[in-house]
């Protein structure tokens, strides 16, 4: 259930990330070619970036697909950013949140996407509530599994945690509370980003002065795109990428340019 993709590099037009390649995300939004749960991403879609000099990124969301929008293709021409976060949705389950539901969420610097789903939401995860502000709760843009987890990533940014042990630790709770849950987060604060695999596709792509791009599954056929194993969190800058087997301490694997 959805697809996501956050890049870090080089100032470049959205479009040459979300709409030109081949398999990009606006074509998996019909036709992805490594979505093990669900066939079309049509129930809404979004892209955050950040303008140099502001912290706080802009977004464009929508609750239809993306196909649909003519306007987006404009936008993607035009608007440069050196860092991005979009997805395109297939929801869990059906409700009335429009594109509020439409990933990316969104708080002070960071942008967030969660491609999966919650088994038994909501009561699977009502214990969980406890842990968080009420302010919180009643904050939450949506009424979906992907928004109460988002809560609790945030809660623990909010917290002090770094990106990446805010979506380990996350991942962690959720699947204890929800076993067979599939929970690939997505994080970004424009510097770095975070990322889980754990029961989805995910890969990224790291070549020498074109920036990082960490995605669901690969929008062309370049060779150097690798694959990230299940059940590990991905951190990444514009030049290294590391992966860390989750409840492990130590890198797996490092790439550094």
């Amino acid at each position: 259930m959805c697809r996501h993709l956050a890049y870090l590099g080089p100032e470049v037009p959205l479009g040459r990330l979300l709409t030109e390649p081949e398999h990009s995300l606006y074509r998996q939004s019909w036709a992805p070619r490594r979505q093990r749960h669900g066939t079309v991403n049509a129930d809404g879609f979004g892209v955050g970036w950040y303008a140099e000099g502001d912290p706080v990124p802009a977004r464009y969301r929508r609750a239809g697909p993306i196909w649909a929008d003519l306007s987006f293709a404009d936008l993607a021409r035009v608007v440069r950013s050196s860092a991005v976060l979009a997805a395109v949705r297939d929801a869990t389950l059906a409700g009335a949140d429009a594109e509020a539901a439409a990933a990316p969420y969104a708080s002070g610097p960071w942008l967030f996407s969660h491609n999966g789903a919650v088994k038994g939401w909501p009561s699977s995860l009502a214990p969980l509530t406890v842990s968080l502000p009420a302010a919180e709760l009643l904050s939450m843009e949506a009424r979906n599994d992907s928004a109460f987890v988002w809560a609790l990533v945030l809660n623990r940014l909010r917290g002090g945690d770094e990106q990446g042990q805010a979506l380990a630790d996350t991942v962690l709770e959720v699947a204890e509370a929800a076993p067979e849950s599939r929970l690939n987060l997505l994080l970004t604060n424009g510097e770095s980003i975070a990322a889980t695999a754990w029961g989805d596709t995910l890969w990224y792509l790291r070549r020498p002065g074109s920036g990082t791009v960490v995605a669901s599954e690969p929008y062309d056929d370049d060779p150097h795109w690798r694959e990230v194993p299940d059940r590990t969190l991905l951190t990444a800058s514009r030049t290294d990428v590391l992966l860390t087997p989750l409840k492990s301490p130590e890198p797996l694997k490092e790439s550094r340019t």
